[in-house]
């Protein structure tokens, strides 16, 4: 009786839900990323079902949550489709194993000598194909972790490899959805936002279904910054490295926490201090309110060495001059040599070829980090981020302003700003969930070429939103 009450109650929304499964398992075991039409076709009705998912059932977290598992279960056998970074990700973890250091050595000096360190490299090394291989690893030592661990328990099967790394990203997915939930109730947020990154078919399916650890990194991001608001900022100094040692990317959010760490904690007295200076009787509050802003930048500090220390010991097993060599230049070649997906980087590259007749990627790679960390910056040093809020919108345009002006944006990479816009009223990095799928048709082709019409339609939505959001509808933005 209990269920056919569930039934009747939520039959239009189960039906959703059967729909959904049916494309989620169409996608994980039987599309190829050429077949672009099933690709973007699938994808878009999903989005559809997904969003009305959640508008019917904002306040069933529950039964979000089943759903949300049910989807992720789907691709528990599947080997990813739209990605080959896995097979290197099982090739690091199963090198460590064996006593390898993953960071010294890469696939293709091995293979081409003719060596096979571990079991399967030959398949492994295929799957990666060459550019990956030739290039030494580049994913941090909580990510290294993972791959140990997968191998650890599947060190001779590449399906069981992917399983076991699905399993720890799909925990790390729930992780995000306990914390941001607790965020969101302390933010005064409604709590059904998480699931527009929970839920998101483009989360489900380029983090679950293609094992990108940015999952991983959310999780620790998310949870640190739930401790912060929580005023627990030494745990969350020690979390937040363990989000830099699975992904670089938050170090760039390090700076956004002076003014929290300086005015957080200090705005009662510093109202307090404004009343006493209208009565000019204001010398105590003013002391109270430098000695509070010492306090503060003290804090700061604490939390800088705390964060600093925690990712330098989780890098320290792998520490040598060769790694830190190696790391840098791999690091280094998503600034001076790959593009994809890119936008005012594609427009500047144009402008080039116009006047110079050739690719400045050598140029323009070094110069728009430049305008990246100024901005950065800015949003730390002028843009006083005092409360939980104001410090993950500045996070929320950091990264926005990272992306903008990157000469490479996998698909993938913005799952941080969806995750990030859960806790703010702007919508632009949902969109850009919705479009960015249309990357992929640059696989349609033989030579893996990028259709730049493409690249201009998804960026001309993402940047026309972006626009409205944050110049013209400014404060008057509400939740969808």
């Amino acid at each position: 009786m209990f269920t056919l009450a569930i039934i009747k109650t939520h039959k239009f929304s189960l039906l959703l839900v059967i729909i959904s499964v049916v494309l989620y398992s169409v996608f994980a075991y039987h599309l190829e990323r050429t077949d672009y039409l099933k690709l973007v076709s699938i994808y878009a009705i999903l989005f559809v079902l997904f969003y009305k998912l959640i508008q019917l059932n904002k306040e069933n977290v529950n039964f979000l949550t089943a759903v949300a598992f049910l989807f992720r279960a789907l691709f528990i056998l599947a080997i990813p489709n739209l990605s080959q970074d896995f097979y290197r990700f099982i090739w690091d973890g199963r090198m460590l194993l064996e006593g390898y250091n993953p960071y010294l050595y890469t696939p293709e000096s091995f293979i081409s000598s003719g060596k096979y360190p571990i079991a399967q490299a030959q398949e492994l090394y295929i799957g990666m194909r060459e550019l990956n291989a030739s290039h030494f690893t580049n994913y941090p030592p909580v990510n290294q972790l993972c791959f140990s661990i997968a191998a650890l328990f599947a060190g001779k099967s590449i399906i069981g490899s992917a399983f076991v790394l699905r399993l720890l990203i799909i925990a790390a997915d729930f992780g995000t959805l306990y914390f941001g939930k607790k965020l969101l109730q302390k933010l005064k947020l409604p709590i059904y936002n998480i699931f527009w990154f929970i839920l998101n078919p483009f989360i489900i399916i380029e983090l679950t279904g293609n094992l990108h650890f940015e999952s991983v990194m959310i999780f620790f991001l998310v949870w640190s910054l739930y401790l912060l608001h929580s005023q627990k900022w030494k745990w969350a100094a020690v979390v937040f490295a363990l989000s830099i040692a699975t992904k670089l990317v938050p170090l760039m959010f390090l700076p956004l926490f002076y003014w929290w760490f300086v005015k957080n904690r200090n705005t009662n007295i510093a109202v307090y201090s404004k009343q006493f200076v209208e009565k000019d009787v204001d010398a105590i509050s003013k002391k109270k309110l430098r000695n509070n802003r010492i306090i503060g930048m003290i804090r700061l500090i604490k939390f800088y060495s705390i964060v600093l220390i925690t990712t330098l010991l989780l890098f320290a097993p792998f520490f040598s001059i060769q790694f830190i060599d190696n790391y840098s230049k791999t690091v280094g070649l998503w600034f001076g040599n790959f593009e994809f997906n890119a936008s005012i980087y594609y427009l500047l590259r144009n402008i080039g070829y116009l006047f110079r007749g050739y690719n400045e990627i050598a140029i323009i790679g070094k110069i728009l980090p430049v305008i990246t960390i100024l901005c950065i910056l800015y949003f730390s040093l002028i843009i006083k981020n005092s409360n939980t809020k104001q410090l993950i919108t500045a996070m929320l345009f950091s990264f926005t302003i990272y992306l903008f002006l990157s000469t490479t944006v996998h698909p993938w990479y913005i799952a941080t700003i969806l995750i990030l816009g859960v806790f703010t009223k702007y919508k632009f990095p949902l969109v850009w969930s919705a479009i960015i799928i249309i990357s992929y048709l640059a696989y349609a082709n033989t030579d893996n070429t990028e259709n730049l019409w493409v690249i201009a339609l998804e960026y001309l939505v993402v940047f026309s939103v972006f626009i409205w959001e944050v110049f013209l509808k400014k404060d008057k933005i509400n939740n969808i």
